[in-house]
């Protein structure tokens, strides 16, 4: 039989790959090398580096991550000694389109102030960016997209130039991979040049990788007053974090934008596809079942019809779903420890964060009968209505 180890916060890993393989599971901190000496097959999530340090002298001959990214992993390496890889992309990418959903909402209210007719920038139209820009109009925002990448392959005439983007958002959101080389790198791709082009007040959010933002000229925006508000949910040097910027920003999050159950578990099942298919065998796990609503999710939604506009009531819908308030809270309240404990505690969060269902989930029996409000919930926000 193969040799199957993944990190043990893979949802569901033993049901999954139990009929292709010996399957044992670990915590990350315990996937070294002694552990790697027994293994075939190596399936892991971002909190692992894999790399020759890890797998050099091996028998590892397929590595897989469940995760969208993949900057923990030295695929250069696993190329150059023929080890085949394989990720998830995609699998959560209706997770960090719903937590930019609800950042928005909870910043229009804190501002006393509305979405609609507000001009989003989406900066990366991939997976992720591609499905908020779906999304978004429905919600009364008007798209802008930018993907120089995307742009070049498919000729769209939608996409706009970057310094277009910055200078006509109300809001921008990046959702790139982050790429130090190559034609289109995005390290640092938000700079103090592309902050100061920035629509003076606009909003700023990364749910993409850290350091495609200048931290240091991120902060000094923000002094500066430049900004109207900036959300982060991941972090140059993470598990480090800059307290000084996360003090400064109005929501911080340690990188669970793609956190939902939902996002994990599709992660699990790419892998299970993605296995078979290198193995050339069919396993016998019913996926599907293991996405049922389980005993303690409550997954039905009232609409608020007491809300003194509509707006105001699909912020109350989406806050009843996931209220990006616990996560900004919980991470502040584990970051005021020494600097020794950030680190730990930063992947502490992520590892044991809450079972966060996805809205798709959620059903509302009784919807408003207004035209607009029903497609913001369904075309929207993706709830199912009865």
């Amino acid at each position: 039989m193969l040799r199957i180890l993944c990190d043990e916060k893979m949802p569901h890993a033993r049901e999954a790959f139990a009929s292709l393989g010996t399957v044992v599971t670990l915590p990350v901190h315990n996937i070294v090398r002694e552990a790697v000496m027994e293994t075939d097959i190596l399936l892991v999530r971002s909190g692992l580096r894999v790399d020759a340090t890890l797998l050099d002298g091996t028998p590892v001959r397929y590595v897989a991550s469940a995760t969208a990214g993949t900057d923990h992993v030295d695929r250069a390496y696993l190329a150059g000694r023929g080890i085949p890889f394989d990720f998830a992309p995609g699998c959560n990418a209706d997770s960090v389109v719903e937590y930019v959903f609800a950042a928005l909402f909870h910043l229009a209210a804190e501002r006393g102030s509305q979405l609609e007719g507000k001009t989003l920038g989406i900066v990366g139209c991939g997976h992720v960016g591609g499905r908020l820009a779906r999304r978004a109009p429905a919600l009364g925002l008007r798209v802008l997209c930018c993907d120089p990448p995307l742009a070049e392959a498919t000729g769209g005439a939608e996409y706009h130039a970057y310094a277009d983007i910055l200078a006509a958002s109300d809001i921008i959101t990046l959702h790139t991979p982050l790429a130090r080389e190559g034609e289109h790198p995005t390290f640092h791709l938000m700079d103090a040049d592309a902050l100061r082009r920035m629509k003076p007040g606009a909003w700023l959010i990364n749910a993409s990788r850290g350091s495609v933002v200048d931290g240091r000229a991120l902060g000094e925006a923000i002094d500066h007053g430049r900004l109207g508000a900036v959300v982060l949910d991941v972090w140059e040097g993470e598990p480090e974090v800059d307290l000084s910027l996360m003090r400064k920003v109005d929501l911080a999050t340690p990188h669970i934008a793609g956190h939902s159950y939902e996002g994990k578990v599709n992660g699990t099942i790419q892998l299970y596809e993605a296995l078979q298919r290198y193995l050339g065998v069919r396993g016998d796990w019913d996926a599907q079942t293991m996405l049922a609503p389980g005993p303690g999710d409550r997954l039905s939604l009232t609409w608020p019809a007491t809300a003194r506009s509509q707006e105001a009531g699909l912020r109350l819908v989406v806050r009843a779903m996931y209220d990006i308030l616990v996560d900004d809270r919980a991470f502040r309240e584990a970051l005021t420890t020494p600097a020794d404990d950030q680190a730990a505690l930063f992947r502490r969060l992520r590892r044991d964060y809450l079972r966060r269902r996805t809205f798709g989930m959620f059903t509302m029996a009784s919807p408003p009968t207004d035209a607009s409000a029903v497609r913001a919930l369904e075309d929207g926000l993706g709830i199912q209505l009865g």
